[in-house]
């Protein structure tokens, strides 16, 4: 580490949602560690409003929404609830996301290329009620074609392959696949975030790429909190991925 170069930190707190959802008792509150991890320098905070409610409930996007100083970025399904909910409550940004009932946490990418139309007016929708659109896709130049094509200004690379990989060839492979993609995107015009899987140990390469502007991480951060508690584990992170000595 040595320069200084303002990568932004959206802060996924989800996980504080789903360790109260697991006793069903009305702690630990999300809108605390949304302003906790905000006053330690989080640029975003991001929440998933999943359709089974697993973790987040809908109370708490409107409740975040009103009271964070920084951007609310809404991960959610491209379904008709979720787009009422998103039109109601207004949070800055909205990633649409895969979802499947039966997974622990997002498997992969959105196929943004099979449902093209569909979401050209999805997003339309959103961006109708003033909310900046992301697509939450792999590294795909495929995929990224779509998003410009649906009109998404914002696109977010799903890096759980990247993290996953557990060879140095392999690790290579995928970062590489990153960077081109993300330099693809860019070339297009569409801002470029990431995310998914980035912990203390693997985000410094992701956070290089020069054209990556934000990163969406989560339980990595939630997990340090536990022994550092939230806010120094928020601040590391921002200190980590901004490269700052």
């Amino acid at each position: 580490m040595g320069f200084e170069r303002n990568v932004l930190l959206g802060v996924n707190i989800d996980h504080v949602a789903t360790l109260r959802q697991q006793r069903g008792t009305r702690y630990p509150e999300p809108i605390q560690a949304a302003l906790v991890s905000e006053q330690s320098g989080a640029d975003a905070i991001t929440v998933h409003l999943r359709e089974d409610r697993r973790h987040i409930q809908e109370r708490d996007v409107e409740i975040i929404s009103g009271c964070i100083q920084s951007r609310l970025n809404l991960e959610m399904a491209a379904t008709s609830e979720m787009l009422a909910i998103a039109r109601k409550i207004r949070p800055s940004d909205c990633c649409i996301v895969p979802e499947k009932r039966d997974e622990l946490t997002t498997e992969g990418g959105l196929d943004a290329h099979a449902s093209v139309e569909y979401l050209k007016d999805y997003c339309a929708e959103l961006t109708e009620s003033s909310i900046r659109v992301s697509l939450f896709i792999d590294a795909d130049k495929r995929q990224i074609d779509a998003a410009y094509e649906i009109g998404a200004p914002v696109i977010e690379i799903h890096t759980g392959h990247y993290a996953d990989a557990t060879s140095p060839e392999q690790i290579k492979s995928e970062l590489n696949r990153i960077v081109e993609s993300a330099e693809y995107a860019h070339q297009l015009g569409i801002q470029v975030n990431a995310g998914h899987g980035l912990d203390y140990h693997n985000v410094l390469a992701i956070a290089s790429v020069p054209v990556i502007r934000e990163l969406n991480i989560g339980h990595s951060i939630v997990a340090r909190a536990i022994f550092s508690g939230l806010g120094k584990a928020v601040s590391d992170m921002k200190k980590l991925i901004c490269q700052i000595t």
